[in-house]
């Protein structure tokens, strides 16, 4: 995580959450992140190719030059990016992973804006984790931010996190040794990434859409 605001938002989160996989989404105080809220969001997902904007920050909806409220959290990526978000948000929401995509959004007069989103799982009582709360946020501020709004966005690297340092479904089987064999696996793409240690202690990479993810605890 280069960003502060994404620093700030998981270390929230995961005070609040304490010892469960993710916190409730009553729990969020949006006047405990006051300072955050501009590039904040709230997603509702009824599926991995459903995700809609519930809520949606001033400065991120500025960005896009649009609000962003009800809008498909899906639009607006190629075929294989929306593959590797769809599975993400499986991840997210299934397996109680968070996640950290850097981005380049791109407006209509092709300028390149570069960007770290978050996205961290949030639970429903009754439905179990059907939101995910998020922040995107460009890593410098040029001077045409909002005039044009970003028309296409694509992800440049992209990693899951798993607070805990092992997916809740490995937590609640502590003799498992093995990832679940529904999670997707295949060749990357986009980039070569290190292989941090713990995804060497549990064999746990996995491959969200074409890229390949290794998970990272807390640092």
């Amino acid at each position: 995580m280069k960003n502060g605001v994404t620093q700030t938002l998981y270390s929230y989160w995961d005070d609040l959450r304490g010892p469960r996989p993710a916190p409730n989404r009553s729990e969020v105080d949006p006047g405990r992140i006051r300072a955050l809220l501009g590039d904040t969001f709230i997603l509702e997902t009824s599926s991995p190719q459903v995700a809609r904007y519930r809520l949606a920050g001033t400065r991120l909806c500025s960005a896009h030059c649009r609000e962003l409220k009800g809008r498909n959290f899906l639009r607006g990526w190629s075929d294989k990016d929306r593959e590797a978000l769809e599975s993400l948000l499986t991840a997210i929401t299934e397996d109680a992973a968070a996640a950290v995509i850097g981005i380049n959004g791109v407006t209509e007069r092709e300028q390149i804006l570069t960007m770290e989103m978050v996205l961290l799982p949030l639970n429903v009582p009754g439905e179990g984790r059907t939101r995910i709360l998020g922040a995107c946020t460009p890593m410098e501020r040029p001077y045409w931010l909002g005039l044009h709004p970003i028309l296409k966005q694509s992800i440049t690297s992209l990693r899951l996190v798993w607070p805990d340092e092992r997916p809740s479904f490995l937590r609640q089987n502590q003799n498992s040794h093995q990832i679940n064999p529904i999670l997707p696996r295949f060749q990357a793409e986009h980039m070569p990434m290190p292989v941090p240690p713990s995804a060497l202690a549990f064999g746990a990479e996995r491959q969200v859409g074409h890229l390949t993810v290794y998970p990272g605890g807390k640092s």
